[in-house]
């Protein structure tokens, strides 16, 4: 059973390796997607100002090369299983927070949601994963110890 979890666990990281290394390749494509979807509040807007000068980026640019960092280092720790926990909680909180922000079918039409329905759905089920990626844990244990707490 270890040996199953342990693949299993280096598929899953799979996806956040290279969605992570694909928003870091193409930083501008990621950008522009983000700079269309969010606008920095005004609260935070000197600082992100501040923030752009001493970096000579964009905000967007800036939250992409984050973003996408993210993901590969989470990814690369949920698969070695260094720190999965941890990882496993910030991208539970990274996924919801980006499932709310660019899945607004609730503001679409029946027909023309269908894709974005299922894409929240495929989130809602990586959450899922990462929440077991949290509970089953670092240590070796036989599956009645694991499941036997639900």
């Amino acid at each position: 059973m270890p040996a199953f979890v342990t693949f299993g666990r280096i598929l899953f990281a799979v996806l956040f390796i290279y969605t992570g290394a694909t928003k870091l390749i193409a930083i501008q494509a990621t950008a522009d997607f983000i700079a269309g979807k969010i606008v920095v509040p005004d609260v935070i807007a000197p600082y992100a100002k501040q923030v752009e000068t001493a970096t000579a980026m964009t905000t967007p640019q800036l939250l992409a090369i984050a973003i996408g960092g993210l993901e590969v280092v989470a990814g690369l720790m949920i698969a070695l299983n260094f720190g999965a926990r941890f990882f496993a909680l910030l991208m539970v909180i990274y996924i919801a927070v980006s499932t709310v922000l660019y899945s607004d079918f609730w503001n679409q039409a029946a027909p023309e949601n269908a894709a974005v329905v299922v894409d929240a759905l495929k989130n809602l089920s990586i959450i899922g994963a990462l929440f077991m990626i949290m509970g089953y844990g670092r240590a070796t244990r036989s599956a009645e110890t694991a499941y036997g707490d639900v």
